[in-house]
């Protein structure tokens, strides 16, 4: 009942000067800028953020390995209810501490979540409902299924599915398909197959795929690890490992198309770790144009000279494709500089914003140097060669184990850092991090309020959510008319982890109607995406955005009818 509430009409406050950017800690550097601005939010959360994911009730979910040493968070029970108490065993033993957090974005807190077993390395999807799927990990957690379903009373915790899956998932990516609730996961460590959860059928186990081997560099640490996933508006999967990719018609268990390597040197998967976005997909071509972007990775041969303490520099090169229609070309540009272990994120405006990483070496234990401080945001609409811009340089290296991940508020939530087999915070060139962050790109700045679309909420008239192709009624205050065309974007926030953004995806919604009243306010009326292949059903942030300045946004619900 309190879900249908919510989804009749949300209604988030625009005053921006009581915007919540500084909550308890210094700005690093002067407020506004064309670059930016980082914030510091906590100078210690209490455990390290290798993978995020945020909520639908704007919260944020961080966990670590559970081997990793003592967290902030002592539990009074084991996972098999043997009690911790103060002897000095207990006080060093993992099991007695909680390596997961829940991270409250309006209040600034946190509080613990007990995981029974190790999500090390793992992967994640949200369900149509808000549920995060959260599946494989390290050894007795390689099987495991959780789930964590958000809730408004805090409460709520982690739960651990009594069936396990086909085969050990470390390292493997998930994305959530146009069938309500299914999820396949891809890959991982000497697991070259795919699967589903829930199966398709009770007797089903996992199925082979021979690109996972074909892509496979047994003596560089694979290559082919988190393989990037997006959907395609025709319904098969986009697979990308190491430097190849195919499309891929999961029903039917066929390669339908090879697409050509991606030009260069190198590998762009782990330990290679480069990332991978989606480009915005628009209602002017009816989502049917879809077009990958893939950036940064390791040079040949980094895994093996970082082992023996050599750290060589990483790809400077992004390529994009066309992956639907029939001509498939990659088209090379380059970043600023090297860049391996970064996160790239869709913003409301369409850009991309590249984040975290380092400028040499590979992922894994002490495997890179020369922190990458800048981020960087792409144009995707500019001319080649004036797509990139530096943004400003944060001082807190964000190498392995960090992540990133987009707010309603504008803000880039940054977190996580070490490339330390336990947490270690002295006698290392980077020691364990645990404050967390917040980038505020220069769109967010006070000096754009008054062109900022504000009062933003949503009028549906069904309280589970939108049907594919509905229209829905969206009403704002604008201070003065717009100068240009008003966007209307749609946002699946992902799960994020090790570069990779799972089932990450911004849409540009068809505005069928704009009219505007007296003072200031308008009304637009907006037509749902056509079908499930374009948008999966579940929650996505909406944004307006006027002449590049995004509101705040907020959450809609995408449902079958």
């Amino acid at each position: 009942m309190e879900d249908k509430k919510r989804l009749r009409s949300i209604k988030i406050s625009a005053i921006f000067a009581l915007l919540p950017f500084v909550v308890s800690g210094a700005v690093e550097g002067s407020s506004g800028g064309i670059k930016g601005t980082w914030e510091l939010l906590q100078q210690n959360i209490g455990v390290v953020a290798i993978h995020m994911a945020l909520t639908h009730r704007n919260t944020v979910i961080m966990f670590d390995q559970t081997s990793s040493g003592p967290s902030l968070y002592r539990l009074p029970r084991r996972y098999n209810g043997k009690r911790c108490t103060r002897s000095r065993k207990d006080l060093e033993d993992e099991a007695c501490y909680a390596h997961s957090v829940e991270y409250d974005v309006d209040s600034n807190k946190f509080r613990s979540l007990r995981l029974d077993t190790d999500p090390w390395c793992s992967s994640g999807t949200f369900l149509s409902n808000g549920t995060l799927l959260q599946t494989g990990g390290y050894r007795r957690g390689s099987k495991r299924i959780r789930y964590f379903s958000p809730c408004s009373h805090h409460e709520c915790n982690w739960r651990q599915s009594k069936r396990s899956l086909s085969d050990e998932r470390w390292y493997a990516s998930n994305l959530l398909l146009p069938e309500k609730d299914s999820v396949i996961i891809v890959g991982g460590r000497n697991a070259f197959s795919y699967e589903f959860v829930p199966k398709l059928h009770p007797s089903d186990r996992s199925f082979d795929l021979p690109f996972l081997h074909q892509t496979n560099d047994p003596n560089a640490g694979g290559n082919n690890l988190y393989p990037f996933l997006h959907l395609c508006s025709d319904g098969n999967l986009f697979i990308f490992a190491n430097r190849d990719s195919i499309l891929f018609n999961y029903k039917r268990n066929k390669v339908i198309k090879t697409f050509p390597r991606i030009p260069g040197g190198g590998s762009r998967n782990y330990p290679s770790s480069g990332s991978s976005v989606i480009l915005p997909l628009h209602q002017k071509d009816r989502f049917q144009k879809v077009e990958v972007m893939v950036c940064g990775g390791a040079a040949s041969g980094a895994y093996e000279a970082a082992e023996r303490g050599t750290f060589i520099k990483a790809l400077t090169s992004c390529g994009r494709m066309v992956i639907s229609g029939n001509r498939h070309i990659w088209k090379m540009e380059n970043m600023p500089g090297p860049r391996i272990m970064h996160d790239m994120l869709l913003l409301p405006t369409g850009h991309i914003l590249i984040i975290n990483g380092a400028k040499r070496g590979c992922a894994g234990w002490e495997n890179a140097a020369t922190p990458s401080l800048q981020p960087y945001v792409y144009n995707p609409k500019k001319t080649l060669g004036r797509r990139f811009s530096v943004l400003k340089s944060t001082k807190i290296a964000r190498m392995y184990h960090s992540s990133a991940l987009l707010l309603p508020d504008g803000r880039v939530l940054v977190a996580g850092g070490n490339p330390n087999r336990r947490y270690t915070f002295r006698n290392v060139s980077y020691p364990t991090e645990l404050r967390l962050q917040a980038f505020i790109p220069n769109y967010m700045d006070r000096r754009y309020h008054y062109f900022r679309p504000g009062n933003v909420s949503i009028q549906i008239s069904n309280p589970y959510g939108i049907g594919y192709g509905e229209e829905f009624t969206v009403q704002f205050r604008q201070g003065i008319r717009p100068r240009m065309e008003v966007e209307y974007s749609v946002y699946a926030p992902p799960f994020t982890t090790h570069s990779i953004s799972m089932n990450q995806r911004l849409l540009k919604l068809r505005s069928k109607n704009t009219m505007r009243h007296a003072g200031g306010w308008m009304t637009a009326v907006l037509e749902a995406p056509p079908s499930p292949n374009v948008a999966p059903p579940g929650y996505y942030l909406l944004t307006v955005v006027n002449g590049g300045i995004p509101s705040l946004s907020q959450w809609i619900r995408f449902i079958h009818a």
